[in-house]
């Protein structure tokens, strides 16, 4: 059976690579660990060598949001930038074994006022990012609980899909309470809305890996506008 990836990672460019150049040093961390949390002090930037970690917040309410997965490549706690007394927004988890560049913040911002190449990558970088951050949350607000789930399940795809003979393999072991996380809601929402589209053979769930059987269905219930994969991604 032919399998083939939905989303490949692009390659660093030139000046990213410069960025990687100028880490402080390369750290290896255990799954389950936090590399930050929220609230604690910011000094430094990562850059993901391999291994997936989660960004995620924690609402008023104590639930989590998770915003994003991370994986080799992407930079996490870049918010920090060019702030005063900077804090971490979120909490960054790491999801199995990874290895990240860590990158100090005072460093960067002089890199990126003198490389004038680097501070315009990192600009498109950043732009790229807050775009993908807006349409993830124009959905959770405008389409509600069904809606949310629909567009995480077609980011899920874009980001891990695998084409099959059966369907689009999501190569992602999610648990219910890991999937409402992503789409701000409840367990229990999740495993309503799953079951119907079970029941409607749109897709199928074993052992905690979900299989889409009929992507189309699920854009046409949220008019999917079918945007670049790179905006439309879970990581």
């Amino acid at each position: 059976m032919n399998q083939v990836k939905a989303l490949q990672k692009p390659p660093l460019s030139t000046e990213l690579n410069e960025l990687l150049k100028s880490a402080n040093h390369v750290i290896k961390i255990e799954k389950g660990t936090y590399l930050f949390q929220e609230g604690m002090e910011a000094t430094e930037l990562y850059l993901i060598l391999s291994g997936r970690v989660r960004v995620s917040k924690v609402t008023s309410e104590g639930n989590e949001l998770s915003l994003r997965i991370c994986s080799q490549n992407e930079i996490v706690g870049e918010l920090t930038l060019f702030t005063e007394c900077p804090k971490y927004l979120f909490n960054c988890i790491v999801l199995e074994d990874s290895e990240v560049a860590v990158i100090q913040k005072d460093a960067l911002e002089k890199k990126l006022f003198e490389n004038t190449n680097l501070a315009f990558e990192f600009m498109k970088w950043m732009s790229d990012h807050f775009r993908k951050t807006q349409t993830k949350f124009r959905d959770l607000v405008l389409l509600g609980k069904k809606g949310a789930l629909y567009s995480t399940l077609v980011r899920m795809t874009n980001s891990y899909g695998i084409e099959t003979e059966n369907g689009i393999f999501i190569n992602l072991h999610l648990t219910n309470q890991e999937l409402a996380n992503f789409c701000a809601t409840t367990r229990e929402s999740v495993n309503r809305m799953l079951n119907e589209l079970r029941s409607k053979k749109i897709l199928s769930v074993s052992r905690g890996y979900i299989t889409i059987h009929n992507l189309q269905y699920i854009k046409n219930e949220i008019q999917c506008e079918d945007c670049p994969v790179k905006y439309c991604s879970i990581e």
